[in-house]
């Protein structure tokens, strides 16, 4: 079975369970009022033929025959009576009863036809009684469809109402189902959550954290493709003028300065484009399928970080190393912290004067990891700390070339992983502090 015939209506399937019982149901209270009234006229007509025969007891007139019926138009009764020696001193006209009376009630077929009989004896006489039972039974059937007539007609009306009731019910869905449809491409905005059912709203409210969390992404994205177009058009440019600029070289020693001013531009952009494809990463996923989570020791993660920078520190001459240390362990994705530590170091071994001294410290506060980096640079104004986190935002006077996204990937890598993330002045180097305080350890 294909998807699309698996499809429903939740109104359809409501008012289709919903009339089925209330049908069902109908119809079972009518064969059973039915069958009720069926019995009780029964029994009312016996017991009618019983008042009858009492009440005749004595009081017909003596003769043969008569042609005098009893009972109602078309429903007549027969009567025959016997005196106490056994002859007939009275019969109804018309009647084909049997000439023998049998005490209390009898049913018997006289001519093909079938009737109700009950018979009663006294000392004075024998009184005989019948009914048509095919008269009997007709008006007996009429009095059962008469009694069972209010529910067969209560029963579409009910039908109707619920049927009303529940296309009012579900009216909230269907405003919400054609507000939705009717919307832009890109409105993002909350659905309305008035006059909602209890089981609707839940959804609606999903449905609006879903939106806003789609509306973020959508500005995100926006700003950082705006922001990396604008980033990425100066490094193309002076690439485009750098090459320009080797082709004009007339010599070997100007072709050699351009071809190393064309490297350097390379790499700048190389590096500039490796940090974009990073914070993109970082601000795209929440769980990278090739970094899964788990328990991480800083301390290695902090001895590899520092290996991977080394040769750089060195080749400035830079004082890198592990100040102190605290065995710690956190909950996150290990290429996702080190990518954090990673930029970390390599904003410090950038902004630090050569011969400088970069150091990274590994401690605990209150049970939480904290991880320090601190270097001999110039430091960030306490003015300009906040707008840091900025995605290319570049603190003027700061005297090195970067790209601005270092602290802006650092942050966000901190902010998945519960950690925060603190600029502040460096008592003992002179120059940037820069603290990761993640969340305490379980347990």
């Amino acid at each position: 079975m294909s998807a699309a015939a698996r499809h429903h209506s939740l109104r359809g399937r409501l008012l289709g369970f919903v009339l089925a019982s209330i049908l069902l149901a109908a119809l079972g209270l009518g064969i059973t009022a039915y069958r009720g009234a069926l019995r009780e006229a029964d029994a009312m007509f016996d017991l009618h033929l019983q008042q009858m025969a009492h009440s005749l007891r004595g009081s017909a007139p003596i003769g043969s025959t008569a042609d005098t019926d009893y009972g109602e138009e078309g429903f007549d009764v027969f009567v025959q009576i016997w005196g106490p020696d056994g002859t007939q001193v009275f019969r109804s006209a018309r009647s084909a009863l049997p000439p023998r009376a049998v005490l209390g009630f009898s049913d018997a077929v006289v001519d093909g036809n079938r009737y109700r009989v009950y018979s009663l004896q006294t000392p004075m006489q024998t009184v005989q009684i019948a009914q048509d039972m095919d008269a009997r039974q007709a008006r007996a059937r009429a009095l059962a469809l008469r009694a069972t007539l209010p529910m067969a007609l209560m029963a579409p009306l009910l039908m109707l109402a619920v049927g009303w009731i529940i296309t009012r019910s579900l009216a909230p869905v269907q405003r919400m189902r054609r507000e939705v449809a009717g919307r832009a491409d890109d409105d993002l905005s909350p659905l309305p959550e008035t006059d909602l059912p209890d089981e609707v709203r839940p959804l609606v409210q999903e449905l609006n954290l879903l939106f806003q969390r789609v509306r973020g992404a959508f500005e995100a994205q926006k700003n950082f493709v705006a922001d990396a177009a604008h980033e990425l058009r100066s490094p193309l440019t002076a690439l485009k003028l750098q090459a320009e600029s080797l082709r004009r070289a007339g010599d070997e020693a100007g072709r050699e300065a351009a071809t190393l001013r064309l490297q350097q531009g390379i790499d700048r952009s190389i590096r500039l484009v490796g940090q974009l494809l990073a914070l993109a990463r970082q601000e795209a996923t929440e769980t990278p399928l090739d970094d899964p989570s788990g328990p991480v020791e800083l301390e290695a993660l902090v001895a590899e970080a520092i290996a991977a920078v080394l040769p750089q520190a060195q080749q400035r001459h830079i004082d890198l190393g592990l100040a102190a240390s605290t065995p710690a362990q956190v909950q996150g994705q290990p290429a996702a912290l080190h990518i954090l530590l990673g930029n970390l170091l390599d904003n410090a071994l950038k902004y630090t004067p050569a011969g400088g001294q970069v150091d990274v410290t590994l401690a605990l506060a209150d049970q939480a990891p904290v991880l320090t980096v601190e270097d001999s640079g110039p430091g960030i104004p306490e003015a300009d700390r906040e707008r840091a986190f900025d995605r290319f935002y570049r603190a003027a006077g700061a005297g090195a070339e970067g790209s601005g996204l270092g602290l802006a990937i650092v942050q966000t890598i901190a902010g998945r992983h519960g950690a925060t993330v603190h600029l502040g002045h460096s008592q003992r180097l002179g120059g940037l502090r820069v603290d990761v305080q993640f969340p305490k350890a379980a347990g």
